[in-house]
């Protein structure tokens, strides 16, 4: 397992420096938001598997010929007082660190699912008190606020659209459809997910650019996807203006998976935003990249180029996951 360990730290670096600066620099996501989804996923997940792997595969080298036989050998040495003479000073520091990382991970994952979970209930204790039903549909709450606040609270059956007084006033019926099918496309699509996902990987490890830059695309890529939805019913004159008007609004509350600039006195203490330090792109970055992608639009990925993107996407989960449990596949 010599070579693996070596091919698996040297794909842990690629994936978590030159990758996500070059893609976070190129134009084509914009054209195929969906697919630029799935890479940012498959290079953070394919990351985060070669560099604990890397650690364990060269931790367990002298007592397997793979993964899975290393961890059987190790079990031995846990359970059953097997002796351990074989593992070298440098081979436990290796299984130590990727044992830390992992639990690292895990538990800032866990954090950050307790932290969003605990802000949305005290946001919709809030909600209860400063909101009523709009007319607008079932899943639909209005707050008395002169500014444009539109966002969308996740919770299962709870889950609810956020709107102003404000909103509805400088909203045309078009355009008013168009943010709640927006706003619904972030609920039914799950996007809050992603954002915790992405969000829980920046709070672990927060000096790797891989995380800075993946938070900040899926922050853009989600509004990219809920416009695409929003434009099956409405045009594109009016979900831009739409945009405009709710991007008028100043900082948003805290948060759900939404991210339209807004707020509403009485709910920013409680607010739905990601951790502190959690934070991706700016709401100005991400509605000027809406606007130009709306305003000078570019046809969507071809076929071939998108089938290219979506099997290297599944060759990088499963290289590592290959090169890990096939004995001796590099030696």
């Amino acid at each position: 397992m010599f070579w693996t360990s070596y091919f698996l730290a040297v794909l842990a670096i690629v994936l978590a420096w030159p990758v996500p600066i070059l893609l976070s620099r190129a134009h084509w996501p914009a054209r195929d938001p969906f697919t630029a989804m799935v890479l940012w996923q498959a290079i953070g997940l394919a990351g985060g598997l070669s560099m604990i792997g890397a650690m364990l595969v060269y931790g367990l080298e002298p007592v397997g010929d793979n993964l899975l036989a290393g961890l059987r050998a190790l079990a031995g040495m846990v359970l059953f007082a097997a002796p351990t003479t074989a593992l070298g000073f440098w081979h436990l520091f290796a299984l130590s660190a990727a044992a830390l990382l992992t639990a690292h991970l895990v538990f800032t994952l866990l954090l950050t699912y307790y932290k969003i979970e605990r802000q949305r209930r005290r946001h919709r204790e809030l909600l209860a008190l400063l909101a009523s039903p709009s007319d607008d549909g079932p899943g639909t709450v209005v707050i008395n606020h002169d500014s444009p606040v539109a966002y969308c609270l996740p919770g299962g059956a709870r889950s609810v659209t956020v709107l102003s007084d404000g909103l509805m006033a400088a909203l045309e019926p078009a355009e008013l459809r168009a943010v709640l099918i927006h706003e619904n496309a972030h609920l039914t699509q799950r996007h809050h997910l992603l954002l915790w996902a992405f969000a829980a990987w920046r709070q672990a490890l927060p000096w790797l650019p891989t995380t800075r830059l993946a938070q900040e695309a899926v922050n853009s890529l989600i509004e990219m996807l809920a416009d695409d939805v929003a434009l099956k019913t409405e045009s594109k004159v009016t979900l831009i203006k739409a945009i405009a008007i709710v991007a008028s609004g100043s900082a948003a509350p805290a948060g759900a998976a939404v991210v339209e600039p807004a707020a509403a006195p009485g709910l920013a203490g409680a607010s739905l935003q990601l951790p502190d330090g959690a934070g991706g792109a700016g709401p100005a970055s991400t509605t000027a990249s809406r606007v130009s992608r709306l305003l000078s639009p570019r046809p969507p990925l071809g076929g071939g180029l998108r089938a290219a993107v979506l099997a290297v996407c599944a060759l990088l989960l499963a290289m590592p996951t290959a090169l890990l449990i096939v004995p001796g596949l590099l030696g």
